[in-house]
């Protein structure tokens, strides 16, 4: 596939240690359901102003998956980080005001937790938000459920867990791969870590189910 506007997604979350589980998920997730996922750690430009770099991705995508879930206070600083609901609001924004082929923009927001966010970003209730609980399996169920219904009507795609299994056997493989390449599967970059997803996509591509015919679809 290449990549174009209609299946790129903005992936905006964090990207400290013990997110990274559930980033990696959702990277993997998002390829395996035909997308490309797409983040700000894909360019490591230092001329580049981090805003400028968002921006573009996010004129890039029409897709995106939000996690504002990582609301705790820093605990050198005693303040929130709030990276990902600015990236989020930038978003937002872009599809309210952008030229028509932005307003065809469309998201899901994750929070740990049902309802948290009213406590300190109650603006987006009228958001969906869906909580993921710090589970992979639950992160990667809400990403296929999301990107299930921007694929071409005539594809099914398997459902979360079928996913969840083979992020699973991604992961036993990852090191295998990663030891090949003389790579430290704990410490990839973002290039490295979608070259090893592809990699193993390639090898194990997913068997996807004859299309619906339209009369039984109807």
């Amino acid at each position: 596939m290449t990549r174009t506007y209609e299946n790129s997604v903005f992936i905006n979350c964090p990207f400290d240690p013990a997110y990274r589980p559930l980033l990696e998920a959702a990277a993997f997730a998002t390829y395996d359901c035909g997308f490309f996922p797409r983040a700000s750690l894909e360019v490591d430009d230092s001329s580049q102003v981090r805003i400028e770099k968002i921006t573009t991705i996010i004129r890039e995508c029409r897709l995106a998956i939000h996690d504002i879930s990582r609301t705790e206070l820093d605990a050198a600083t005693q303040l929130p980080r709030f990276n990902m609901p600015l990236e989020l609001g930038i978003f937002l924004g872009a599809k309210s005001f952008g030229a028509k082929l932005h307003r065809r923009k469309a998201a899901i927001v994750l929070d740990t937790e049902p309802y948290r966010y009213q406590k300190f970003i109650s603006d987006i209730a009228g958001q969906d938000i869906r909580s993921h609980g710090s589970q992979t399996t639950e992160v990667i169920r809400q990403v296929r459920d999301f990107l299930a219904t921007h694929c071409d009507p005539e594809i099914v795609l398997p459902g979360g867990d079928k996913i969840a299994e083979r992020y699973t056997a991604f992961r036993e493989g990852a090191r295998l791969t990663c030891s090949k390449f003389h790579l430290d599967a704990d410490h990839l970059t973002f290039r490295d870590l979608t070259m090893v997803i592809v990699g193993w996509l390639r090898r194990h591509p997913l068997s996807m189910p004859p299309a619906i015919p339209s009369e039984v679809a109807a």
